[in-house]
């Protein structure tokens, strides 16, 4: 099967399901743990926004045009709480309104180990199967992106805010007891909580007191000893035993790939 990939599709199930999109197909990818598979890249990428074929993506898919001109491109996504919209600077205020000034919701993690993120409510819970986490809680439900920023550096004052992505490819995370932890973050972001909703209203945040932690399980049959990351740029074919998934990568005897890394590739696919 060849065709232009995208980010795997995933389905919260025990275990986590997974399709990979190939041109107009999905693969069902559950069924090939333990079989042997072959990704060769054909040298053709395409933007995952505007289809102009390049020789080069930038930000996981884009032309380099895109990445410069698109507000999903812009440092904010990365950094909300450096959001720029109230200056009239935003690249694409419409798009903004649209994405930014949504509910978000900042949650607890386990992957590598505990963290704080943000995402959009309506992206839960892929974003939590996309960070390869066992554990997540979500914690605060916001009015806008920037908020979410706000809460989040206050709280990655106390745990990290980032995934180690070979630690999570490792092993599985031992539990952590996330309720108890959101506890003790409230009680120690209280200034910066109170700060938060003087400036923008009491409405602006809710803590979610009441969420249980979700747990999620990956088709993961073994995990690495050392973490290899292929890479299509210099090794445009990819084969070996797939022995799991987990986060958005593939799992194989002969190492791992980021398939989300390599959105807007053309790829030949076969077992």
């Amino acid at each position: 099967m060849q065709g232009h990939i995208e980010k795997m599709h995933t389905r919260l199930d025990n275990p986590v399901q997974y399709d990979l999109p190939v041109g107009d197909h999905k693969i069902a990818l559950n069924p090939l743990i333990g079989q042997s598979i072959k990704l060769k890249f054909t040298g053709q990428i395409r933007c995952v926004h505007c289809s102009r074929t390049m020789k080069k993506s930038f930000n996981q898919g884009y032309c380099y045009p895109c990445f410069t001109a698109l507000a999903q491109c812009d440092l904010c996504i990365m950094k909300p709480e450096t959001c720029h919209y109230d200056k009239g600077t935003c690249r694409e205020p419409e798009w903004g309104l649209k994405f930014c000034f949504q509910p978000h919701i900042v949650y607890l993690a386990n992957s590598s180990g505990i963290k704080v993120g943000i995402t959009r409510q309506t992206q839960l819970p892929t974003r939590w199967i996309d960070q390869g986490a066992v554990q997540a809680l979500p914690i605060f439900k916001v009015q806008s992106r920037h908020i979410s920023g706000l809460l989040e550096v206050a709280i990655a004052k106390h745990v990290s805010d980032k995934t180690s992505w070979q630690q999570m490819l490792k092993k599985h995370a031992e539990p952590v007891a996330l309720a108890e932890k959101r506890d003790q973050l409230i009680a120690l972001c209280k200034a910066e909580l109170t700060e938060i909703t003087q400036r923008f209203g009491e409405q602006a945040m809710e803590i979610l007191i009441n969420e249980q932690p979700v747990d999620i399980c990956f088709p993961v049959d073994n995990y690495p000893v050392k973490v290899k990351s292929f890479n299509l740029d210099k090794d445009p074919e990819v084969s070996g035993v797939l022995h799991g998934i987990k986060g958005q990568y593939l799992l194989l005897d002969t190492g791992v790939i980021n398939i989300r890394k390599f959105s807007g590739y053309e790829l030949e696919f076969s077992t």
